[in-house]
């Protein structure tokens, strides 16, 4: 498996990506924050992002590698 959700908390979801592990915090990423555990769980890597088809997010592994670099705007 080339993408694993490690753990989910309060504060947001730690993945493991290949051989790298992030964490990817509610407050940076608010998509996951009232997501369903399973919906979370359905995560695939496609090339060199990450997708969420039931969420309709896709995330570049750069963006998590480099995140000054891509900084994310969300609107509610």
């Amino acid at each position: 498996m080339e993408v694993e959700v490690q753990n989910i908390g309060p504060q947001g979801i730690w993945l493991l990506v290949r051989d790298r592990e992030y964490f990817l915090s509610h407050r940076d990423f608010p998509w996951f924050k009232e997501a369903k555990l399973s919906d979370i769980l359905e995560v695939e890597l496609c090339r060199d992002h990450l997708h969420w088809a039931k969420l309709d997010v896709d995330l570049e592994i750069e963006a998590l590698e480099n995140p000054k670099n891509f900084p994310l705007i969300h609107k509610n």
